[in-house]
Parts: C-alpha cells; sequence; structure tokens
C-alpha cells in the first residue's frame, strides 16, 4: 500500500494501491471503447439507480473473459490498469502478433506465457477445464455455463478454490464462503486476481469519491416526513418502523431478495454465512 505526507488533513489517512508493479505503456487504441455514462438514469431518464453520476473521463478495456485460442501459448508483454474494474489487466501477444487483454492473476509478470486449453500446465495464468484442476487449487474468472465467457472471481483478489470433481460438476468454494457447483467442462484461470490490497485503500475525503463517480448520500433520518419512511420529528428519534426499511418503504434487512425462480437457484450447494 501507498500513504502520503499529511500535509493536508485529509491527506493523512488516505492511502492508495502501489501501482509501481504496472507496466509504463500506454493503452491499446483499437482495444478500447467509450461506454455512455448514464448517472444512474434509465431510457426514459428518470433515476433508477441513486448517487451516480460525475467522476473522472476513463475509457473502457475490450477484456477477452472467454480466451477462446485454446492451445496457443500467448506471452505476457505488460500490466496495465484498468478503470473499470479493481483488478489488474495484461496485455499478451500471440505468434501471430495478435494482442488482447485478459484478467491478470496475482503473480503474473511480463515475459510470462500462459495457454488456454482443455488441459494445461499447472501454473498461474493458464486456463483449462475445471475437470482437469486439482482439489485444493485457486481458480478466476469461472464460466458458469461452458462457452459462455469468465464471470465468477473477476474483482481484485478474489478466487474460487475447488472443492470437488465429481458427475460432471465441480464444487466451488467462492471469496463471500457459498458453495457453487459448475458444470465442469466450464472453462477457469489458474490463480488468485491481481491488487488483492484493493481493500485495504482509505479514500480519505468526500472529494476522491466524486472523483470515481459517487454522489453524496443522505441518511434518512434527516429528510422530511415525505422524503423517507425515518423522516421528521423533533429531534433525533428511532426510525418507528419494525424493519429496516429503503425511501420507497421497502424492507432492506431481514429479507431475502434473490428469485426464487433464478435457474442456478439448483447449483448453489450452500449459502454465505448471514451477518
Amino acid at each position: 500500500m501507498k500513504s502520503y505526507a499529511p500535509y493536508t488533513p485529509s491527506r493523512r489517512f488516505i492511502t492508495g494501491v502501489d501501482y509501481r508493479v504496472l507496466s509504463k505503456v500506454k493503452p491499446l487504441k483499437k482495444l478500447l471503447t467509450t461506454l455512455k455514462s448514464h448517472a444512474g438514469r434509465n431510457s426514459a431518464g428518470r433515476i433508477t439507480v441513486r448517487h451516480q453520476g460525475g467522476g473522472v473521463k476513463r475509457r473502457y478495456r475490450l477484456v477477452d473473459f472467454k480466451q477462446e485460442r485454446r492451445g496457443e501459448p500467448a506471452k505476457v508483454v505488460a500490466i496495465e490498469y484498468d478503470p473499470y474494474r479493481t483488478s489488474f489487466i495484461a496485455r499478451i501477444a500471440f505468434a501471430d502478433g495478435e494482442l488482447r487483454y485478459v484478467a491478470a492473476p496475482h503473480g503474473l509478470k511480463v515475459g510470462d506465457t500462459i495457454t488456454a486449453a482443455d488441459s494445461a500446465p499447472l501454473t498461474v495464468g493458464n486456463r483449462m477445464m475445471l475437470k482437469n484442476i486439482p482439489v485444493g487449487y485457486q481458480v478466476h474468472n469461472v464460466e458458469t455455463r461452458p462457452g459462455s465467457g469468465g464471470v465468477l472471481g473477476r474483482s481484485a483478489g478474489s478466487y474460487a478454490e475447488v472443492l470437488a470433481n465429481a458427475d460432471g460438476y465441480t464444487d466451488l468454494k467462492l471469496s463471500s464462503g457459498a458453495v457453487r457447483r459448475v458444470p465442469w467442462e466450464s472453462f477457469a484461470s489458474l490463480g488468485q486476481m491481481s491488487n488483492p490490497e484493493h481493500n485495504l485503500v482509505v479514500i480519505g475525503k468526500a472529494g476522491r469519491s466524486r472523483w470515481k463517480g459517487v454522489r453524496p448520500t443522505v441518511r434518512g433520518m434527516v429528510m422530511n416526513p415525505v422524503d423517507h419512511p425515518y423522516g421528521g420529528g423533533e429531534g433525533r428519534q428511532p426510525r418507528g418502523t419494525r424493519k429496516p426499511k429503503t425511501l420507497w418503504g421497502k424492507v432492506t434487512g431481514g429479507r431475502r431478495t434473490r428469485n426464487r425462480k433464478k435457474w442456478s437457484n439448483a447449483f448453489i450447494v450452500q449459502r454465505r454465512a448471514t451477518k
């Protein structure tokens, strides 16, 4: 982690990620695109997600989460920052000169070679079918359906642990503590995601949140009764409702919100521990 000299009161507590591990290169223009900022608004222009808007300009990196070029080794030529995700990304080069971005695991270095194949050497960064990964290994960028592209274990420092391979399925223990069953013909990459110190970052001041596109959040109890179920009253008042509620009166604590008919419910072996 990186700390700063306290030449202002807020600077005393600010910490950040040490980006000296990244390569000093500019991003590839052909793998950049611009995403329109909707500031939490839907197609009708109404705010459906509050507290979003502003922030610094950024370009989206086209990251290959499928890695469909099987059996072709690729060399890591750079480790780069990605403003749209908490982990780092790796620029890889194939023998024919094609360049791609992939999710970078922790410990991957410039000059390393990675391969995506049905079965590959058990080294960090290689991608293979789950049925060929021994029990106890850490994986990231895991597919939930074969060929769909990785969706599990993509944030900074996250990983899934292989618990068992049997009857066409692999049991994975996720970072949340939940145990999830995935078809063993799905692909996964070996290792833990990069930037594991991301959760130790201290924002330090309100302005830094604004740079990230996060607008201020106001407590419900300081609003008027017309604006929030907790609002009103002379001085500090208890919330007046049995369970915590949102701005619209929906219960936000003590009620499960996962869809009972969601297709993947049958593949959850063990739910994460509740608080």
